[in-house]
């Protein structure tokens, strides 16, 4: 901080101070600004307490308690001119403390405090005045929150905090600074975690962060059922005695199947429906189908229903196959994931391939000798 002199046209510092020389005490002085002006912490707080200490099986008591302008409960911890070490497990045991204060208990510590100072309010109607509320207080429904407040944050508080915001917990950190010229104190209160500049992308890279836990869970969820899904049908085709994947292992993939030369017969599965099919690789000029083609009257005749035959531009792959879609097994919307389906399901792909394999693998035989 600089000391502007306008008549000399020059500015001069002024030397940072310690609380603790200037004969400031976190009790009587650091605590009684920030309950009389919370308004320096950036944000309307309502303060509801000082030194609450009604917290079961302990006698720990926290600095200030708050509420902001959500309803959510704040609480403030106070240190002057060094944080501590544990300052943050401090706080974060008072936050779990008051994490389940209802709306009763809430608008008792408030009374509490506003009769402390004689005067002569309803807790309920002040704090209804503070939300701007016409209907029914609904306090501390959401996250609470923890501010801390110091001149000096150790290193192992501020990566601890930055942890914690990284984890979605929602924290603050401000650094307080006197200064005194001549008989005048001032003091400087900046927010240094998160810098109010990053909070909106703090909070858009955590809500990412969880959006990405909850996809990862979700794949692994969907990859279990998967393989719980493909040796379901293992089971079922060996109770058929039709070995086509017997010897094939299970893996978390949307498709299981076995090759036959260039050829690959495969059980898939679909966002909308499940499918048989016969999957030519590197089928770039088309040859294979081609050649399978000359025989479709035959294999459809055979199989008892038309198939489709898949021949895309710029792909590498053909295929031929039939597919069932989920609304044939049930009508609301949902994927293979409902076992309670299973059955109809291995059904399908058994009484299908079955017909499928005979239908085409004689005639696939015949395009593999006639293209060697």
């Amino acid at each position: 901080m600089y000391r502007i002199n306008k008549k000399e046209n020059h500015i001069r510092e002024v030397k940072q101070k310690k609380f603790s020389d200037l004969g400031f005490s976190e009790r009587n002085h650091l605590q009684e600004w920030i309950a009389k002006n919370p308004k320096v912490l950036g944000e309307d707080l309502l303060i509801i307490q000082k030194e609450y200490q009604g917290f079961n099986d302990t006698r720990e008591r926290l600095d200030l308690l708050a509420l902001d302008k959500s309803g959510n409960i704040v609480v403030i911890e106070n240190k002057l001119d060094d944080s501590g070490r544990d300052v943050v497990w401090q706080g974060l045991k008072y936050v779990s403390y008051c994490s389940t204060l209802t709306n009763e208990q809430i608008l008792r510590i408030f009374q509490e405090f506003i009769d402390s100072k004689g005067l002569d309010s309803l807790a309920e109607d002040l704090i209804n005045e503070f939300l701007e509320n016409d209907g029914d207080l609904d306090l501390n429904s959401g996250d609470q929150r923890l501010i801390l407040i110091a001149n000096n944050f150790r290193k192992e508080v501020t990566s601890t905090v930055m942890w914690l915001l990284n984890h979605d917990i929602q924290i603050q950190c401000f650094k307080i600074i006197p200064y005194q010229v001549e008989e005048e104190y001032f003091l400087q209160i900046d927010q240094i975690i998160p810098l109010p500049e990053m909070k909106e992308y703090i909070i858009d890279a955590n809500k990412r962060q969880k959006e990405k836990k909850e996809l990862n869970k979700s794949r692994s969820k969907t990859y279990e059922t998967l393989v719980e899904f493909w040796g379901a049908l293992k089971s079922k085709l060996k109770e058929e005695k039709f070995d086509i994947i017997d010897h094939i292992k299970v893996k978390k993939t949307w498709y299981i199947g076995r090759w036959y030369g260039r050829a690959f017969y495969a059980f898939c599965i679909g966002k909308k429906a499940i499918r048989i099919e016969l999957y030519m690789d590197n089928d770039h000029d088309r040859l294979l189908i081609t050649t399978l083609e000359k025989y479709k009257s035959e294999i459809e005749k055979d199989f008892g229903n038309p198939l489709v035959w898949q021949i895309k531009e710029n792909t590498k792959a053909t295929r031929v196959y039939v597919e069932a879609s989920y609304r044939e097994f049930y009508e609301s919307p949902g994927g293979f994931s409902k076992k309670e389906y299973w059955p109809e399901m291995m059904d399908w792909y058994v009484k299908n391939m079955k017909l499928f394999y005979s239908a085409t693998k004689p005639y696939w035989d015949k395009v593999e000798n006639e293209l060697k």
